[in-house]
């Protein structure tokens, strides 16, 4: 009469470890009580989603705010979704943005005890396990064809009962053992199916970090656990390695709630104590005013190298996502200001049940608020940074001079309140570019936009005086005191009040002085304050652009 032990030694005859000896190989972390061991799991399919670094980062504190462990383990158990080098340049862009694990997958290379950290590396420790299961008969080879199950399929269908591989609809469930073996022998294709003793219609009482008491259905599929080409499919991957490894917290997306059965199940029957579960929100997006899940193939905003590519600093991102991941994160900042993201206490408590909208107008003040911070020099070298990697145009101005760019970025920042002009650094080239003679001559070569009611004799006047009487070495209120005075010599009365009260007087107010010197200098109605770009462009430049504006009336 076959046995379970001969099943089990006919699949996999060179196994010759046991589970007890994966336990004492890989045991229990000496840590402090408290200390949390996180992992984050990231499949080598694509580039680093904006869902999965706000996972990462969330996870990464956990670990680091208890004094744990935070590692990287690759799951590329399926072959099929694989592009080839996506791991090391998905852990490249972590990297940039500040999340690197203590220990496991780099990319290039693994440290740490606990390995092999990369699944398809795995294999025999799965097929410990899986042997143990046979065993003790809570697994069992599955021969069912393609066409036999879709044929299970249709059958459920029609009777309108739950679809699925279980109970009387686990057909391989019910061969002997002889008819088993026999099949093996006979070199019929298989997989290993988990034998589940749940029922759907019962409930299950499980606790997540996130939603608290939940009550679901227990698990009754018979889930596949070992696929044919060698390897454990994902569910049973996790079960292994989260116990192997010692993860203490598993934080995912809520698209994972409905496996948590399938997954406690599992700990339970191999009699381990299963991680505690955090399922985060996911980050939506309004589409047509319908509330969607941020989508790789429709939105920007999925992929963490768009935020890189325009140029927002990675603090300000990083501050973004954690308004995401605690409510009281912002209220925090306020009353922190001179404290950092490592300092911030975070909660599971006080994350939102619901999927977080992408604020893109809240990203944009962060990184507003963080680039108004940085003086010239420090800003030029972002900038800089930035501009090598993806913008060459900009990055050949930066090192034409670098002194002159820093002047040019540091326009009003040494004031009580800074300027704030630049929300990400792909900004910067079309409100800079002015101060660049090709530019500018470009520029003034277009039809400029001059006041159509404004007499161009009274603008060359005053232009010409301008010229003629020019000294910006002086206080900024002096010098602006001194353009009220040119301006009344041409008939502009002081201020606009002035103005607006005798119009009849006055050809306009001091404004449309400014207005004229603006357009002369920069060929625009809009930049940065006249006064301080008067100052980077120093005399010489300045005469010769009034030449050049003058000529155009």
């Amino acid at each position: 009469m076959a046995t379970l032990q001969e099943l089990a030694n006919l699949i996999f005859p060179d196994i010759k470890e046991t589970v007890e000896d994966l336990e004492k190989k890989y045991p229990k972390r000496d840590l402090p009580e408290g200390a949390e061991v996180t992992r984050f799991a990231p499949s080598p399919t694509g580039f680093l989603h904006t869902g999965s670094l706000f996972t990462a980062m969330v996870t990464q504190k956990v670990a680091k705010q208890s004094g744990g462990v935070f590692f990287i383990r690759l799951e590329d158990t399926d072959t099929k979704r694989e592009i080839q080098g996506s791991g090391k340049e998905l852990l490249d862009q972590m990297k940039v943005f500040g999340v690197v694990n203590d220990e496991g997958y780099f990319g290039d290379h693994e440290e740490g005890k606990y390995g092999p950290y990369i699944q398809s590396k795995r294999a025999d420790i799965y097929k410990v396990v899986i042997k143990h299961l046979l065993e003790n008969g809570r697994a069992y080879p599955c021969f069912c064809s393609r066409d036999d199950l879709d044929a299970l399929r249709k059958e459920q269908e029609a009777n309108k009962v739950t679809p699925g591989y279980y109970g009387d609809y686990a057909i391989c469930r019910k061969l002997s053992l002889e008819e088993q073996i026999e099949n093996i022998k006979n070199g019929k294709p298989y997989v290993i199916r988990f034998k589940s003793n749940g029922n759907h219609e019962n409930k299950v009482r499980v606790t997540d970090l996130v939603r608290g008491d939940l009550e679901l259905s227990q698990n009754d599929q018979d889930i596949v656990i070992y696929k044919s080409d060698g390897l454990p499919t994902y569910h049973f991957a996790h079960l292994v390695d989260d116990h192997f490894m010692r993860t203490t917290v598993v934080s995912r997306g809520e698209e994972w709630l409905p496996s948590l059965p399938i997954h406690l199940e599992l700990f339970e029957t191999m009699g381990w104590t299963a991680p505690r579960y955090a399922h985060l929100p996911v980050i939506m997006k309004m589409d047509n005013g319908t509330r969607r899940k941020l989508s790789k193939r429709k939105d920007n905003e999925a992929a963490c190298s768009f935020f890189l590519q325009d140029g927002y600093p990675v603090y300000a991102f990083k501050q973004y996502l954690f308004t995401i991941a605690n409510s009281n994160f912002e209220e925090w900042q306020i009353e922190n200001k001179d404290l950092t993201l490592d300092d911030f206490k975070f909660s599971f408590s006080k994350m939102s049940l619901d999927g977080a909208l992408f604020d893109i107008d809240k990203l944009k003040y962060f990184s507003k608020e963080l680039l108004g911070k940085y003086k010239g020099p420090e800003m030029k070298d972002f900038v800089k940074e930035w501009a090598k990697e993806y913008n060459e145009e900009l990055y050949s101005l930066i090192l034409r001079d670098e002194d002159y760019f820093a002047q040019i970025m540091n326009i009003e920042k040494d004031k009580e309140n800074p300027r704030k002009d630049y929300e990400k650094c792909s900004d910067i080239l079309e409100k800079v570019k002015f101060f660049y003679d090709e530019y500018y001559l470009e520029k003034m070569n277009e039809e400029l936009p001059w006041n159509p009611s404004m007499d161009k004799e009274v603008i060359k006047d005053v232009l010409n005086d301008f010229a003629s009487t020019l000294n910006y070495e002086i206080p900024e209120q002096d010098w602006f005191n001194n353009l009220k005075v040119l301006g009344t010599r041409h008939n502009f009365a002081e201020n606009n009040k002035i103005y607006k009260k005798n119009k009849e007087l006055y050809l306009g107010h001091v404004g449309d002085v400014a207005e004229m010197v603006r357009i002369a200098l920069t060929s625009s109605k809009q930049s940065p304050n006249i006064y301080y770009v008067l100052n980077i462009l120093k005399e010489d430049k300045i005469k010769e652009r009034i030449a050049v504006a003058i000529s155009k009336l």
